[in-house]
């Protein structure tokens, strides 16, 4: 079956940015001139997703709004001459079919929760859920390679995004155990088992999995029975690791680089590269950065 739909959790307070986003959500903070949620709304699209579910909170109408169309700001452009602008904006409401679902407060905290939230919209089909905090720059849309391999694989429950990382981050992760001897299709591989957030030195491999998967509605049949886990949470992990015991779940590792830009130090660091490669201000935010002296 096609995948046309994809799942973004935006119900976070953003706490580590803080006071910067005590009135806007984290996703909005700009990459240059885009909103991070932006990349990511981008990126799926590039892998043919129609239908983006936000799930939310209450407070989140910023992001609504951007996705949205706006009547008095793109009559102003176009009185004042600005048609580049104007279009730019026109373009970003028609990227996708666009819903909101909110994330009440008698729900469980933890990643698992969204795709509770969302499961009416998603029916029988398979989905993309995608952390809107990770960013990935690679030539092939990050989504789009996990798509490809999906598709490849008609008896998948899941499909994991991983990229290798060293060890001494590997227990702010969920971390992959890949199956001894499983073939390797597409170059995903079976997975044994998943530990959320190892203890340092404990963990089972040095594949770390981040904001992508192509998920099937097991994953929310079991998110529906699972038991809160780890911090009192419902963790999307537990879930996995209850499917993988008895259906396939697979790894993939995603070419391209990945940028959590989840803390101000990793934020940082996606904008200086998004910055050197944006074909205005790039040229010469690169010669800037030579002339600094640190």
């Amino acid at each position: 079956m096609k995948i046309r739909k994809a799942i973004i959790p935006v119900a976070g307070y953003g706490t580590r940015f803080l006071p910067a986003t005590k009135a806007q959500p984290k996703e909005m903070l700009p990459i240059v001139d885009k909103p991070t949620v932006q990349y990511v709304v981008e990126e799926i699209v590039a892998a043919g997703i129609t239908d983006i579910i936000f799930v939310t909170r209450r407070g989140n109408h910023m992001l609504e709004d951007h996705f949205d169309s706006n009547p008095e700001l793109e009559r102003q452009l176009e009185l004042s001459g600005k048609h580049d602008k104007l279009e730019i904006l026109r373009k970003i409401k028609d990227l996708a079919r666009f819903y909101y679902v909110r994330q009440t407060r008698d729900m469980p905290y933890g990643n698992g929760t969204p795709l509770l939230a969302a499961k009416e919209l998603i029916g029988d089909e398979p989905f993309i859920y995608v952390f809107p905090d990770d960013v990935v720059d690679s030539q092939v849309s990050a989504t789009k390679q996990l798509v490809k391999t999906f598709e490849k694989l008609p008896n998948a429950s899941a499909i994991i995004g991983v990229q290798e990382m060293p060890e001494e981050v590997l227990h702010l992760y969920g971390v992959v155990k890949p199956r001894a001897g499983a073939k390797i299709i597409d170059g995903a591989m079976r997975v044994e088992s998943i530990i959320e957030k190892p203890a340092k030195g404990t963990a089972p491999s040095n594949l770390a999995q981040f904001g992508r998967f192509v998920l099937t509605p097991d994953v929310i049949r079991a998110l529906e029975k699972q038991p809160l886990g780890k911090d009192n949470e419902l963790w999307l992990t537990d879930a996995l690791m209850t499917i993988a015991k008895k259906k396939n779940v697979f790894a993939k590792k995603v070419e391209g680089t990945w940028y959590t830009t989840g803390d101000p130090l990793n934020y940082l660091k996606a904008t200086i590269c998004y910055g050197l490669k944006h074909p205005k201000v790039g040229k010469d935010f690169a010669e800037y950065l030579r002339k600094l002296v640190i």
